[in-house]
């Protein structure tokens, strides 16, 4: 029987239950219909869904990578496989795993890249740690080409006959359709961790500049929390936008939410390949969002949603204008790209997969 161990910095939330929790779900059912001994290493252990099925050890107050080196001595146990999420990259801890016996160590990267790029400093270290820990991991998957392209940016060219693009997908049947879109005055929504990258501040400097006559009218609803909330709600209050934006918190229930709306609205200023965005798409509502990360990957300016630049507050004030003004408009229907590619069951597919490249 083959042993699986996926190590995943992820900490899980009974209130905010999406696409990744519904992947490590199904990857897990998968796993043991194949007959594979599958054991997961999170933050913290919970019961909510479908993770009471799951076999979970807990970090507790250790790092989620002592926390799976100390099990595996504790139980004197090799796992086949270690699938590591959200965790740092070419660290020592690989060269650990592999001094275990593993034969196959997947490294998954989900993290974004800075606007700016990294320091001089941190490019020189990661190009270090490349080097001296890229060879204890045998395959690297990013969960878009820009992030393959990043991976090997860091970490050297050495690592690129080994990298490879698997997308995040989602579950596609769960969303709400939203069956007819306001051709003017439309409602939007944001759906995001509220921190700076975000870029939900240059959102709310972008409706300061529009016309009274439309911010009148305007509704955009946020959901999510983060540090930055207070800062946002500052500034919303500072430029009298209170009647245009109302903090929503955070939903277990997104999938049948995005529905609601005409626009989801994504001004973001780093990201990987965002789930958001598909959920969104996959509930027929087209994305504003910006030209970073994966995000040209998913989205077809004028055909599914619009592409600004980061941090172009004067041209997506200007988008929101020709759309509430009903200038402009997406008319297609955007969960098709969904359905095709970016499924939830092609994503665990794919991930079946490399267990056996």
């Amino acid at each position: 029987m083959k042993k699986i161990a996926v190590v995943c910095n992820y900490r899980l939330m009974p209130d905010r239950v999406g696409g990744m929790d519904r992947f490590f779900w199904l990857f897990d059912a998968e796993c043991k219909k194949i007959g594979y001994d599958i054991r997961w290493f999170f933050p913290n252990k919970e019961v909510h869904g479908p993770y009471q099925n799951l076999t979970i050890m807990s970090a507790n107050n250790n790092t989620i990578e002592e926390s799976f080196l100390t099990y595996c001595k504790k139980e004197q146990i090799t796992f086949d496989v270690v699938i590591t999420h959200f965790v740092e990259l070419c660290t020592p801890f690989f060269k650990e795993v592999k001094k275990m016996g593993v034969t196959k160590v997947i490294a998954v990267d989900h993290n974004p890249r800075p606007l700016e790029g990294y320091s001089l400093k941190k490019r020189m270290m990661k190009r270090i740690k490349g080097w001296l820990f890229a060879r204890y991991i045998d395959l690297f998957i990013g969960v878009s080409a820009y992030t393959c392209k990043e991976m090997i940016k860091d970490f050297g060219n050495h690592i690129g006959k080994k990298t490879k693009v698997v997308y995040n997908g989602i579950e596609h049947q769960l969303y709400q359709k939203r069956v007819q879109r306001n051709l003017e005055n439309p409602s939007f929504l944001v759906a995001s961790h509220l921190r700076y990258s975000k870029g939900i501040q240059d959102l709310i400097s972008a409706v300061s500049l529009l016309p009274d006559k439309f911010k009148e009218k305007l509704t955009i609803d946020m959901y999510g929390e983060g540090p930055y909330k207070q800062e946002l709600k500052d500034q919303i209050i500072h430029h009298q936008l209170e009647t245009c934006f109302t903090f929503k918190g955070s939903v277990p229930n997104l999938y049948e939410i995005y529905a609601q709306y005409d626009y989801l609205v994504q001004p973001t200023h780093m990201e990987c390949f965002s789930l958001s965005i598909l959920e969104s798409l996959s509930a027929n509502v087209p994305v504003i969002t910006t030209a970073v990360g994966g995000n040209e990957e998913v989205i077809k300016d004028g055909v599914n949603g619009f592409i600004i630049q980061p941090q172009d507050i004067d041209a997506l004030s200007s988008l929101i204008e020709q759309l509430c003004h009903g200038t402009k408009s997406i008319d297609q229907n955007t969960n098709v790209i969904i359905e095709q590619i970016f499924s939830i069951q092609a994503m665990v597919a794919n991930h079946l997969q490399l267990l056996n490249i």
